[in-house]
C-alpha cells in the first residue's frame, strides 16, 4: 500500500504553505498500470466522477434509442451541471418528453450553482425545482432507463432494476467486485471501487470503439456527447467545461465530489483516475490539468492548463500574493 504523495502545493511569498495529499493512476487499454502516484488500491467513492459509467446502461440497454435521446440528452446524463437555464430547460423538456415531471425525480433541490439562475429564483421569491439539482440529468436518464425496464418509481434504492442494472455495468467496466455503496448527495446508491478500477473503467471507455460490441458503442456515443458538449456536462467557468474546450476532443474529463477527478484519452488509450485526500476540489483541478498535459492531451502552455497548474492566488485588493501549483511530480513528462 503506497503512502498518500502531494499533488498540489500552496506557495505564498516564497514560502511552502499548505499540500494537499492524494492518489492516482493511469491505466492502459489493456488494463495495465501505466503510472502511480500513493496507493493505486485505495477504496473510493467515485461520486460524480462515475456518471459516464453510471448511464451506460441507459445506452446499451436500447432505453436511450427508444426515447430518442440525442447527444445533448447523453451530455446531460453524465453531468453535474450548474443549473443555468441550458441545463434546466433541457431537463425539464427531457422529462416532458417522458410524459414526467420534476415530481417524478428523486434527486431533491438546491439552489443553482448559475449566477443568474440563482438570482431569478430569489428575484422571483421561488423556491428551487429538482431540475436545479447538479444531477438532474443523470436521474433523468435513471427515469428514461425506468420506462425501458418497467420499475416502479423508487429508482434510487439499491434492489431496484435501474440500480442493479447500474452496478452490474459499474463492476464489469471496473473488473472488480463492488465492497459496498453509499447513499450520494442526490440520494442514488454511489458504489466503491479501488482507484485502479476507476481508471480501468476510463481506459475502457478510452478504448472503446463504435463498431465494437453494444457497450463499446454505448462508451463511445458517451464520451463523444461529452466532448461535443462540455458546457452541458458542467458550466461556464468550471473546470471539466474549460479543459474539454481546450482538449478539443483529445480526452474528457469528469470531476466528482471530494475532489475525485478522471480522464479518458481516446487517441493513447488511457483512463486516469485521482483522489485528494483531504477532498480540495482545487488540488484534484490541479492534478488532472498537470496529468492532462503529461500524457498530450493538453498543452502545458495553453492559458487553461496554466490557470489550474499554476494559478495565481489574489488577496481582496486584487493583488497577486501567491500561487497553487500542480506537484512537480505530476508535470514531469512521461
Amino acid at each position: 500500500m503506497g503512502k498518500a504523495e502531494v499533488l498540489a502545493e500552496i506557495w505564498r511569498g516564497g514560502f511552502l504553505e499548505s499540500q494537499h495529499l492524494g492518489h492516482a493512476v493511469v491505466v492502459d487499454s489493456s488494463g495495465e498500470i501505466v503510472a502511480t502516484w500513493g496507493d493505486a488500491e485505495r477504496v473510493i467513492l467515485p461520486r460524480s466522477a462515475c456518471k459516464m459509467v453510471q448511464a451506460l446502461a441507459l445506452v446499451e440497454s436500447g432505453a436511450a434509442d427508444a426515447a430518442g435521446l440525442g447527444s445533448e440528452q447523453l451530455a446531460l446524463a453524465c453531468a453535474s451541471h450548474n443549473a443555468a437555464a441550458m441545463h434546466t430547460r433541457r431537463v425539464a423538456r427531457w422529462l416532458a418528453d417522458l410524459g414526467l415531471g420534476d415530481e417524478d425525480l428523486r434527486c431533491g433541490a438546491h439552489m443553482p450553482r448559475d449566477a443568474e439562475a440563482k438570482k431569478a429564483l430569489l428575484c422571483a421569491g421561488e423556491a428551487p425545482r429538482q431540475w436545479h439539482n447538479n444531477c438532474s440529468g443523470k436521474h433523468a436518464g435513471f427515469l428514461t432507463l425506468n420506462r425501458h425496464l418497467g420499475g416502479g418509481p423508487e429508482y434510487v434504492e439499491v434492489d431496484h432494476p435501474v440500480q442493479r442494472a447500474v452496478r452490474a455495468a459499474f463492476e464489469e467496466v471496473t473488473g472488480e467486485a463492488s465492497p459496498g455503496h453509499a447513499i450520494d448527495g442526490c440520494s442514488a446508491p454511489n458504489f466503491a471501487t479501488t482507484l485502479t478500477g476507476l481508471a480501468r473503467a476510463m481506459a475502457r471507455f478510452a478504448s472503446a470503439g463504435a463498431g465494437g460490441s453494444a457497450r463499446e458503442r454505448a462508451m463511445v456515443r458517451l464520451r463523444e456527447a461529452m466532448a461535443r458538449h462540455p458546457e452541458l456536462v458542467a458550466g461556464e467557468g468550471r473546470a471539466c467545461t474549460r479543459l474539454m474546450r481546450a482538449m478539443q476532443g483529445r480526452a474528457m474529463v469528469k470531476t466528482g465530489a471530494e475532489a475525485v477527478f478522471v480522464a479518458i484519452l481516446p487517441g493513447p488509450g488511457l483512463g486516469i483516475a485521482l483522489k485528494v485526500d483531504d477532498g480540495g476540489t482545487r488540488a484534484s483541478e490541479a492534478a488532472i490539468a498537470a496529468l492532462l498535459s503529461r500524457y498530450g492531451a493538453l498543452d502545458a502552455d495553453d492559458p487553461v492548463a496554466r490557470a489550474y497548474t499554476d494559478a495565481p492566488l489574489t488577496n481582496w485588493r486584487g493583488i497577486e500574493c501567491g500561487r497553487l501549483r500542480a506537484s512537480r511530480g505530476l508535470c514531469a513528462s512521461g
